[in-house]
C-alpha cells in the first residue's frame, strides 16, 4: 500500500493469553510460495486438505509487514471508539431492513440466549467504498482503506480462490469471474470489537459470546489479533481454540463455497465465547474480509464440482448470492430458531430453501 496516511490513535490490544489452552491443530500456508510454479503446486494440495480436513487454516506472508497490521488495527479503533453516539445512529445498518452489512451494527442487536443480546459492534465497509457514506472521524483514512480492501480482494482472496480451485482439479481462474470487484455484490471489509459481559450474562449463555454458526460467503479472511475466543467444532465434535500468530491470517469457508463446489469444501462451523482470565475484560477489536460471490450467482454445484455429498436444496431452487446473503442477515439473531435431533445444543431456521443451523 503506497497511500499516504495521517496520523491515528494508537489501540493498545490485549496481552497474550497465559494459559494452557485445548488449541486446534491448524494448517499454515505460506502464501509466498505461490509465486512459482512448484509453490503453487504444492500449496493447492495443502490448502485443499487444510480446507476439507480442517475448514480453518493460518496464512503468512501475505505481503503486509507487521508495522502495516499494527496500522489498519488502528484505524480499525476509529470508527468504534471515536464516533459518538449520535453520529454512529446517522451509519446505522439497519440490518433487519436492509439485509446488507453496510454500517454500524449496534450493540444489543441479536439475541444470543436466555434474554442475553450481545455486546458486539461493528462497522462495515463494502468493497466499493462509495457506495455509502462514512462517519466523518473516518473520512481521513479512506484512501488507506480502499487499498486494503484491494489488496485483500486481489492480493488474499483471488489467490486462495485459485489455490482452492486448482485443489478440486478444476481451472484455477474458476471462481474469479464470480467474485468481481467492480460488480454488485457485498463482500466487505469490517471493523468489529466484543465488549466484555456481567457475569449474570456469562452465566446465562455458558460463556458464549456468538453462537456457533457457518459464514455465508465463500472464503472469510480474519486479521490475526491476541484475544483468545474464537473456536472450531472439530471432527471430533469439540469445541477447540484457534490460536494466536502475529501478522498471520485465518483463513474459513463458507456456506456459498459449499453450495458452489457440491460440498467438496464444506462451510466451517465456529463460535466465539469469553476469552481465558488473563484476558477477560479487555476487548476484542477484530479484523476481517467476507468474500462474496456477485449477488447475481446462483449458488449451484459448477459444471466440474463433483456430486453432492450432503444435497442441502435441488439445483432448481438454489438461491442466488444476493437472495441468500440477505435472507442470512435478516433472521440471524432476531427470528424462531427449532431444537432439532434431540440435541439441546442445535437450533435450525430455513432461509428460503436452504436449512441453516446454529450451535450453542
Amino acid at each position: 500500500m503506497t497511500v499516504s496516511v495521517p496520523p491515528v490513535p494508537r489501540y493498545v490490544p490485549a496481552p497474550t493469553a497465559t494459559e494452557q489452552l485445548d488449541y486446534a491443530d491448524l494448517p499454515i500456508v505460506d502464501l509466498s510460495k505461490i509465486n512459482t510454479p512448484e509453490g503453487k503446486a504444492e500449496l493447492a494440495t495443502t490448502v485443499r486438505d487444510a480446507m476439507k480436513d480442517k475448514g480453518f487454516f493460518y496464512v503468512i506472508n501475505h505481503g503486509l509487514t507487521p508495522e502495516q497490521n499494527e496500522r489498519i488495527f488502528n484505524v480499525a479503533n476509529v470508527p468504534l471508539d471515536q464516533v459518538s453516539d449520535e453520529e454512529k445512529m446517522k451509519f446505522d445498518g439497519k440490518l433487519q431492513q436492509t439485509g446488507s452489512y453496510q454500517g454500524y451494527k449496534p450493540r444489543q442487536y441479536w439475541h444470543v440466549d436466555n434474554g442475553v443480546r450481545d455486546q458486539i459492534e461493528h462497522y462495515n465497509m463494502n468493497k466499493d467504498l462509495h457506495r455509502k457514506g462514512h462517519p466523518n472521524a473516518l473520512q481521513p483514512y479512506l484512501p488507506e482503506l480502499e487499498e486494503f480492501i484491494k489488496y485483500n480482494h486481489f492480493n488474499i482472496l483471488h489467490p486462495l480462490l485459485r489455490l482452492l480451485a486448482l485443489g478440486m482439479n478444476i481451472d484455477e481462474e474458476t471462481f474469479i469471474p464470480l467474485h468481481n470487484f467492480d460488480r454488485v455484490g457485498e463482500t466487505f471489509l469490517r471493523f468489529m470489537k466484543y465488549h466484555p459481559r456481567s457475569e449474570d450474562d456469562e452465566a446465562k449463555t455458558k460463556n458464549v459470546w456468538l453462537k456457533g454458526h457457518t459464514d455465508f460467503g465463500t472464503v472469510s479472511i480474519l486479521w490475526s489479533q491476541p484475544v483468545v475466543a474464537l473456536q472450531i467444532l472439530c471432527p471430533d465434535e469439540k469445541w477447540r481454540y484457534v490460536n494466536y500468530i502475529p501478522n498471520a491470517l485465518v483463513i474459513n469457508a463458507g456456506d456459498a463455497l459449499e453450495f458452489l463446489t457440491g460440498g467438496f469444501y464444506r462451510a466451517t462451523i465456529h463460535r466465539v465465547v469469553q476469552p481465558p482470565e488473563s484476558q477477560r475484560g479487555y476487548p476484542r477489536l477484530g479484523v476481517f474480509y467476507f468474500g462474496m460471490p456477485d449477488d447475481d450467482v446462483k449458488l449451484s454445484p459448477l459444471p466440474d464440482a463433483p456430486e453432492w455429498v450432503d444435497r442441502r436444496f435441488k439445483n432448481e431452487e438454489a438461491p442466488t448470492m444476493g437472495d441468500y446473503r440477505k435472507g442470512r442477515i435478516i433472521a440471524y439473531g432476531n427470528s424462531e430458531t427449532k431444537k432439532v435431533d434431540g440435541k439441546e445444543t442445535v437450533e435450525v431456521q430455513m432461509i428460503g430453501n436452504v436449512l441453516v443451523k446454529h450451535y450453542n
